[in-house]
This record gives C-alpha cells, structure tokens and sequence, in this order.
C-alpha cells in the first residue's frame, strides 16, 4: 500500500504538469499559426477578388475554422514534440522507468488530448466546408458591385462564368466606351453591347439582388443573327450570380455538411437509376427499329456523359465522409508517432524534434492522403482507402512505442 500511494501521487503531478505544458505550447503556437493562415487566406482572396474594405472584414470569420482545421495538427504535433523532447532529454522519462512506471503513463494526456482535438478538428472541418465556404460566396455576391468597379478601374477588364466587360476607363464611377459580352445561356443568344459609357449599380429592391447596367447610346449583336439598335438609355439588369466570380457551390460534396450527405447520396443514386433505364429504354427501342448507328451518335455520347458524371459525384459523395474524418483524426495519429518519436530521439531543442518528427509524416502520409482521395474520387480505390496513411501512422507509433516502452 505505501509503494502503491508513494507513486501515484507524485503521477497524477507528473500527468498535470505534462497536461498543463502540452496545452501552454499546443495554445500558443495554434495561436499563431491560426493567424498566419487566416491572413494568408484572407489577403488572397482580397487580392484575387479586388474586394473593399468591409468585404476583406467580413472575410474574417469566414475563413476561420477552415484556418483553425489546418492549423490544429501541426501545432498539436509542435506541442508533443517539444514537452516530450523536454522530458526525455532531461532523465525525467528515464527515472520513471526506474521506478517500474511504464511509460504509457506520461503518454496518457496527449493521447486524451490529441482524441478531443481529433473530433473537433473534424467539426471545424465540417463548419469550414459546408458554412465557411458559403458564406464566401455570399459576401463575393454581396460585393460583386465594388468587385466590379475595382477590376475595371485597375484593370480595365472583368470577367465571370456569365458575362466579360471591357472599358476603356473608369471615371467616378462611369464606365467609358463599355464592351459588355453576355454568354449564351439557355434559349438566349450571346449578346454583345457597346456603348459611348455606362453606369452599374445593385438593386435589392426587386424582390432579389441583382446587378443594373445603364447604358448610354448603346448598340450591339445577337449571336449570329446580326446587330440591333437600342434605345437611347437602356437598362440590362442581371441576377448576382451571373456577374459574381463566385461559383455557387450548394451541390458541391466538398462545401455540404456532413449531415446532409447521406441523404445526397440517395438522392444521387436514384438519379442514376433513372439514367440507366433511360438508356437502356433507348437502346431497346434503337435496336427494335435496327437503327444501331443511333447508339453511337451525340445525343447517345451526351446520355453517357451525363451518366459519368453522375456516377462521379456519387464517389464523391462516399469519399467526403472518411475524408473528413481521417482528416481530423491525423491529429490524434501525428500525436501517437510524435510522443514516442520525441522520447527516443532525446533532443531538447523544439524545432529539430519537430522537423524530425514532420519530415517523415509529409513525405509518407499526405501523399499517401493525396492518392486516396484521388483514387475515391475516380472510383478506382474504395472510400475508405483515404484511410491508409493514417492506419500507417497507427502501425509505425506502435512500433516506435513498443521501443520506448521495451528499451
């Protein structure tokens, strides 16, 4: 009873110490690198967009958790590192084993750590991918008119998925001898307008956002149906997401949450049912008729074409699920290689047991990650193939534990 009550004390000190360090380091420096990215992709898309003030503000928080899910299994791994580094290069993991105390012991609290920063690197991650990435788009959308003017005032051309302006100036805020292109979209042509100058501005009075365009003596082309006159001002008005550079991203598998993706993948997997009995209603019929020619013809290649890519964003569907959450569980694999890592290579200085430790997790995981995704994605490896690089971290941590706790 002594020798149990004389070492469990001073443990549960040791394992709050060790708690409190790993915390001190993992805060500070997710801190500081959460920041450095967010600028990072705050300014690129400030500069790419040419977005105002107030747009670049409101990026902020956008930006946010997706910063915080890159930062969060580094820093974790930067924080194992220098406590445990610290720890064996001082004796103190060497005087524990003297005592007869397993090592796993002072292994416990990262472990128990790096398990909650896992699941909530995969929440983060889940916020950062479905409302982070929307609520992007909404404020492209909302600044599209100040995007506009900037673009055209710097550089003196726009462009977006629906529409290309040109002008030969901007003078408060009058566009002068505008070019304005409209792809064709539907049942309408391509149209383009030419006027002597014109103005833009958004109207949210019309029941949704849309994006004015007053031309003054205006004169332009439909298509290939040749030119047509205008009257002497004339307003073309467009919807946002036709002038905004902002793709909308809704049915995307990357920007959904993950709640809604199984229901997604129902939806997706009737749709392509529905394909599949429409052609193959259409090559009963072709072949009753004896018209085998018409199974090779464009209307037949676009039947298959849509098919594809329906059966290519049902991969997705299944691969964004596991790649989440492998995603937020590299946390608690970098931490199971790092802590025993650190402890053999002995070296009290941070930042060379750090890149000791990274160096081989940046070469071995994220390619194997990169592969598998891409894999999923094509429907050339299962889902959960995302998984490999983690499953290698697993077996390698055990290996290197099975070292410190042996030796």
């Amino acid at each position: 009873a002594d020798q149990f009550f004389g070492t469990t004390r001073p443990m549960k000190i040791l394992t709050r110490y060790i708690l409190a360090e790993l915390l001190k380091w993992f805060l500070l420096s997710l801190t500081v690198l959460t920041l450095i990215i967010l600028v990072f992709f705050v300014a690129r898309e400030a500069i790419k967009r040419g977005l105002p003030p107030e747009g670049v503000v409101r990026l902020i928080p956008c930006f946010l958790p997706m910063a915080l899910s890159f930062a969060v299994p580094g820093t974790l791994l930067l924080a194992t590192t220098s406590v445990y580094a610290r720890l064996a290069g001082s004796n103190e993991v060497l005087a524990i084993k003297s005592q007869g105390i397993s090592p796993r012991k002072i292994l416990e609290p990262i472990w128990a750590l790096a398990f909650v920063a896992s699941l909530v690197t995969v929440v983060l991650g889940d916020v950062a991918a479905s409302w982070g990435r929307n609520q992007v788009h909404h404020v492209l959308i909302d600044s599209v008119e100040d995007i506009v003017y900037r673009m055209l005032a710097t550089h003196r051309q726009y462009s977006a998925a629906g529409i290309s302006i040109n002008v030969k100036d901007v003078v408060d805020r009058r566009l002068i001898r505008p070019v304005v292109s409209l792809k064709a979209h539907g049942t309408r042509p391509a149209i383009t307008v030419t006027a002597d100058e014109a103005e833009l501005s958004k109207d949210v009075d019309r029941g949704e956002a849309v994006l004015k365009f007053v031309f003054h003596r205006p004169h332009g082309d439909v298509g290939t149906r040749g030119s047509i006159m205008f009257p002497e001002k004339w307003p073309l008005i467009l919807p946002l997401e036709d002038v905004s550079q902002a793709s909308s991203s809704a049915r995307m598998p990357s920007y959904m949450p993950l709640r809604a993706i199984p229901e997604a993948v129902v939806e997706q997997e009737a749709e392509i049912d529905r394909c599949e009995q429409s052609r193959a209603a259409r090559a009963a019929c072709e072949m009753l008729r004896g018209d085998f020619d018409a199974l090779t013809d464009k209307g037949w290649q676009t039947r298959t074409n849509q098919l594809r890519a329906h059966q290519g964003r049902l991969f997705r569907l299944h691969v964004e699920p596991h790649r989440r959450w492998s995603a937020g569980f590299s946390c608690l694999c970098f931490a199971w290689v790092g802590a025993p890592m650190a402890i053999r290579l002995r070296n009290r200085d941070m930042l060379t047991s750090f890149f000791l430790c990274f160096m081989p997790i940046l070469v071995v995981y994220y390619p194997l990650l990169i592969f598998g995704i891409n894999g999923a994605k094509e429907g050339q490896l299962p889902p959960w193939s995302v998984w490999a690089g983690n499953l290698l971290l697993v077996v390698w941590g055990c290996h290197l534990l099975r070292k410190v706790v042996r030796y």
